[in-house]
């Protein structure tokens, strides 16, 4: 019977200090403002939408002219591959790797999906199609991966690998939701697509402007509608992050009106399942890519375009401009460390 009571009272004790541990964890205090200063690197005739961190040193590009690679913070290149296929250099605007390999997907028909790796280059999916146009391509896992274009039929363009990327196939649309007419995506920055754990959301913009969600590696899907601007060809999301399963922005607004601010940031705390504007009528206007920052428990961001460089301490709700640099897109490492890419170049930004 003293055991037995010992043993409650150890239980009790253990999870009263547990309780303590965390109630006495201190909230992330996000910084006031931040000051960037941006290393450029010169990429000479070709335009970059598509990077991605390898490590905190170094991140891999694919460029509009078939050029695949890899560049260090000091700017050095390496392993570049130009690609050319029946005299056509592929447009690349969907980039992603895993450990084993680096994959990459141009914009156009015959759509063509590259697998690079060892220092060979293989064509791992092609699709023939007058309205094919992939926007984005990002992994779950080593295993799982996705990428997603404009509709060729009355849904979303939707591939899936299951083998780390070996082969591709794409969904059916009686297993996806239908798209609206004139709702399609853009392929401003790879960020079409934002993934946490197994669910993934795809955003569109065009007529409609709504966010597709999948809690299964894209196995089951629904869809969401947005308060984001829409009804024009130019108009919609540009980009999406989640900080979790809950919590997500989306941006956009219309690349043809680059000043217009109104009804292009919104947030979500129900994974998507609703939106509110924030940061109405204010910076940032056009947005083609919004990231958060990592280790900031959600509350700080960066959105970029060609207007320039945006910090957020809240969690979206109000922005600052650190920089009138444009980029087209931005990957962010860690609380000091970013890169971006644009037009001939790719940067390597220190936050401070």
């Amino acid at each position: 019977m003293c055991t037995k009571y010992l043993k409650m009272k150890l239980k009790a004790f253990l999870i009263l200090t547990i309780i303590i541990f965390i109630s006495c964890e201190k909230p992330y205090i996000s910084r006031e403002t931040v000051t960037v200063s941006i290393d450029k690197f010169k990429m000479d005739s070709t335009s970059i939408r598509a990077i991605e961190i390898v490590n905190d040193s170094t991140v891999v590009y694919a460029g509009s002219v078939g050029d695949i690679g890899i560049i260090s913070g000091s700017g050095n290149l390496k392993g570049t591959q130009k690609i050319i296929t029946d005299t056509i250099a592929p447009n690349f605007r969907a980039l992603a790797f895993t450990k084993e390999a680096v994959y990459a997907l141009n914009i156009g028909n015959p759509a063509l999906l590259y697998q690079y790796k060892n220092n060979k280059i293989d064509i791992v999916y092609k699709e023939e199609n007058d309205k094919v146009f992939y926007d984005s391509m990002q992994f779950f896992d080593e295993l799982n991966g996705i990428a997603m274009g404009d509709p060729t039929e009355n849904c979303l363009s939707v591939l899936i690998t299951r083998n780390g990327g070996k082969t591709w196939g794409k969904m059916k649309c009686d297993d996806l939701p239908n798209v609206e007419d004139g709702e399609a995506a853009f392929a401003a920055s790879n960020t079409n697509i934002a993934i946490v754990g197994e669910n993934a959301w795809i955003v569109t913009g065009g007529i409609k402007a709504r966010v597709f969600h999948t809690s299964d590696m894209g196995l089951t899907w629904k869809v969401y509608n947005t308060p984001i601007i829409q009804g024009k060809n130019t108009t919609g999301i540009y980009s999406v992050a989640f900080f979790n399963e809950y919590e997500g922005i989306i941006c956009g607004g219309d690349y043809t009106n680059k000043l217009g601010n109104s009804a292009n940031k919104a947030i979500t705390k129900d994974g998507g399942r609703t939106w509110e504007v924030v940061s109405e009528n204010k910076e940032p206007q056009y947005v083609s890519c919004v990231q958060y920052v990592p280790e900031t428990d959600g509350k700080e961001l960066f959105a970029v375009s060609t207007n320039g460089i945006f910090y957020s301490n809240n969690a979206g709700e109000n922005w600052k401009k650190v920089s009138d640099e444009g980029f087209y897109t931005i990957r962010i490492v860690n609380k000091n460390t970013a890169w971006l890419s644009g037009d001939e170049v790719i940067a390597k930004m220190t936050i401070n």
